[in-house]
């Protein structure tokens, strides 16, 4: 990354040839195959045309390598396949193919594709070794680079897979993980608002930091995120006055949800207003990138959806406030706004009475999505308030059972436990997926318009020298 808006967007994207003399192809593919970082223009698929004997070697064996490799040098291939080295065969074959695939002219071949800008000369260095280079090329036009989303942070590392889940990000796009992330984790914290609760998160994610459990150890990963939904949980719990229900051990800094279920409704949905206005932005910045400055001002999730979308919070505003200059002034943002996001949509419609009727349809459709993704923020408030009332009523049960005896003290620290123990579980995995439906439909409906193509690098490794390498009998692999 070279400046702070290279962390913004997917990483930058080169096209390029993979050249070799016939001689050193071999050798080049293999660098290259143990590097990564190139996806080649070939078929995926080893037994794509006509299966070459590598690929006929493995069909024979009836097994599939769970993790194909490369010998640095020719192998023998009816040793591999006597020695039953489906890895090996199954590294061949994929060598087969994109040797079959390779262009060729003379005495040089060559086979375009994608490779991170950043890797380029790191890979150059490698291929110069065996006679191989990377030329760069041109970017065909119409064609669209591959997405890689850049994450070699922790803290990256762990909210990438949020925006993965929803689609592959548009190479021009901006990339949202981190602000994506953020957004989540707060609107986690807001409905799973206890001091308790969070400080327990936050120990889960200290554990698997620790590799603890063993068993989970594949979700070492995400331990930045899940302690930063225990900060924003816990957080929210000294604001709400929560530990483990409303127990007293915290004076509430901010509100009671109980007490003031209204004012944590306008919060909830204030704080929905200001997150769709961020996503119009980002979103506006995608249409440019996307298609130039009319598809930033015509698109609904562009500059024509946000002055729809602000001219209607304005007029709200004017009215709540008795200001007639305010509610005019939103109510002739929004007609502006319709009247580009209608010319955007009946162009693409291929106008006519047919395009109109569509535009209207269209135009209704906008203005309603965003009065109900507005609203839809309101959730935020009411999974906070059902978690409050969960603890409070947890609470109240084991205040009834104390002062009554040694066993109705272990009952009532039963009730305590057990209560928590259900209302952390329940209320984690309703706040979690609600904070996800939130950040799909209502954001990033805004964000994306389009969806991109996933990078595929070809990789796979070069077996090491503590493997046994068949003896070869053959100096290269027919083609």
């Amino acid at each position: 990354m070279n400046s702070w808006a290279d962390s913004l967007t997917p990483a930058r994207m080169r096209r390029v040839a993979v050249v070799a003399p016939l001689g050193a192809l071999r050798d080049t593919l293999v660098r290259v195959a143990d590097a990564g970082c190139v996806e080649l223009d070939c078929p995926d698929d080893p037994g794509h045309g006509s299966p070459g004997p590598a690929a006929r070697g493995l069909q024979a064996l009836g097994s599939r390598a769970s993790q194909p490799l490369l010998s640095p040098t020719p192998p023998d291939l009816d040793t591999l396949r006597a020695e039953a080295r489906a890895d090996l065969l199954a590294g061949e074959a994929q060598l087969e193919a994109r040797q079959e695939a390779a262009v060729r002219h003379d005495a040089v071949a060559a086979l375009a594709g994608w490779c991170p800008a950043a890797d380029v000369p790191q890979l150059g260095a490698r291929l110069a070794d065996v006679g191989g280079a990377v030329v760069p090329l041109r970017t065909p036009r119409g064609t669209d680079p591959p997405t890689r989303l850049d994450d070699t942070g922790t803290v990256r590392r762990s909210l990438v897979p949020l925006v993965r889940t929803y689609g592959t990000v548009p190479y021009a796009d901006v990339d949202p993980s981190v602000p994506a992330g953020i957004a989540y984790v707060v609107m986690f914290g807001i409905m799973f608002g206890d001091a308790g609760h969070g400080i327990l998160l936050l120990l889960g994610a200290l554990l698997l930091r620790a590799g603890r459990p063993r068993r989970w150890a594949s979700l070492r990963p995400v331990w930045p995120f899940l302690a930063g939904a225990g900060v924003a949980s816990t957080l929210a719990g000294f604001a709400y006055g929560e530990f483990f229900g409303p127990t007293g051990v915290l004076p509430v800094l901010w509100l009671d949800p109980l007490d003031e279920p209204m004012r944590l409704l306008g919060a909830a949905v204030a704080f929905g207003a200001v997150l769709l206005a961020l996503a119009y932005a980002a979103g506006i910045v995608n249409r440019w990138r996307e298609g130039g400055a009319g598809r930033a001002l015509y698109a609904a999730s562009g500059i024509a959806g946000a002055s729809v979308f602000l001219g209607l919070a304005v007029l709200a505003a004017g009215v709540a406030l008795h200001t007639p200059v305010l509610a005019v002034g939103g109510a002739l943002l929004a007609l502006a706004g319709l009247a580009l996001a209608g010319t955007g949509l009946f162009t693409a419609s291929g106008g006519g009475a047919a395009g109109a009727l569509q535009t209207g349809v269209q135009l209704f459709d906008v203005v309603v999505r965003i009065g109900s993704n507005t609203v839809s923020f309101a959730r935020l408030a009411a999974f906070g308030l059902t978690h409050a009332a969960l603890g409070d009523i947890i609470w109240r049960g084991t205040k009834a059972l104390t002062g009554s005896g040694p066993l109705a003290l272990a009952t009532a620290l039963l009730v305590f436990t057990a209560g928590n123990a259900l209302a952390f579980a329940l209320e984690a995995l309703v706040a979690g997926v609600q904070a996800l439906r939130l950040e799909f439909y209502e954001l990033f409906s805004r964000v994306f318009d389009a969806e991109g193509r996933p990078f595929h690098p070809w990789h796979v490794p070069t077996q090491t020298p503590q493997d046994h390498v068949p003896t070869p009998h053959r100096t290269e692999v027919t083609t």
